[in-house]
């Protein structure tokens, strides 16, 4: 059993500005992912120019940061929001959802894939190996700030949570980033080696994903305000069956194009 550390949220801070660990890992998840979509693109020899990748790379981001938090609003704390509207722009306090950033993408993915007559897909295929680099570093920033912790258990690799109280829990944090992030990694930089047909490593990605997160959210506490929804799930395992779903149709397109 460990105890978990405390680490301060804030990484550095000069003045009244600070910069808190989701920041950094943010800032990772860009620099990082940066060279990997310069390579995806390569494999997948799309005519775009590093201007136009770099373009894209801003309006992913936009569409992650947006889409996730408003989907935490919408998804987890709708109630709240409506009552303090004035929080919902209190960003330095958290409150990100993970299938709200999706939702963000997909968005993004298709204006800009408008504004430069691309296929939604292909851009799709494009980004959707990237992303799991993302998610991991994202996990451990949860781990970081000591937040999103798992369900009572006493495993030895079990961590005590200060502000979870004194039980040890599930690392919830800890699985997810390994799953979606360095598993789904692999499988999808695997899958990525060749072409494939247009949709499919989108396909992939949403499968995976929602896989991952369905079995880690078994072991991570639920939303204390939300708790467990109909059939005993919680809220995010019922937002990843529309993933699987979608991921699924995607496959048989790509099979059915021959």
């Amino acid at each position: 059993m460990f105890v978990h550390p405390e680490i301060d949220p804030v990484f550095f801070s000069i003045g009244p500005l600070a910069v808190r660990w989701y920041g950094v890992m943010y800032s990772l998840a860009f620099l990082l992912g940066w060279p990997l979509l310069l390579l995806q693109a390569r494999r997948m020899d799309l005519k775009l120019t590093r201007e136009d990748l770099g373009d894209f790379a801003v309006w992913i981001l936009g569409g992650v940061i947006l889409g996730g938090r408003l989907g935490y609003i919408l998804f987890y704390q709708s109630a709240y929001y409506l009552a303090h509207p004035a929080a919902i722009f209190r960003v330095w306090e958290g409150g990100m959802a993970f299938h709200g950033g999706l939702i963000g993408v997909a968005v993004a993915i298709c204006l800009f894939a408008r504004r430069k007559k691309v296929a939604c897909l292909i851009l799709g295929d494009l980004v959707s190996p990237v992303v799991p680099l993302g998610l991991f570093l994202g996990r451990i920033g949860n781990f970081i700030n000591g937040e999103l912790w798992g369900r009572t258990t006493d495993v030895p690799w079990a961590v005590v949570f200060p502000h979870a109280g004194s039980a040890p829990r599930h690392p919830s944090q800890i699985y997810e980033a390994l799953l979606e992030g360095v598993l789904l990694f692999a499988v999808m930089w695997w899958f990525g080696k060749k072409k494939r047909k247009s949709g499919v490593l989108f396909g992939i990605f949403l499968v995976g994903y929602a896989v991952c997160r369905f079995g880690v959210e078994f072991f991570r506490e639920p939303d204390a305000h939300l708790g467990l929804l109909s059939m005993g799930l919680s809220m995010g395992q019922w937002l990843c069956l529309p993933m699987v779903a979608t991921g699924i149709v995607l496959w048989l397109a790509a099979a059915r194009r021959g």
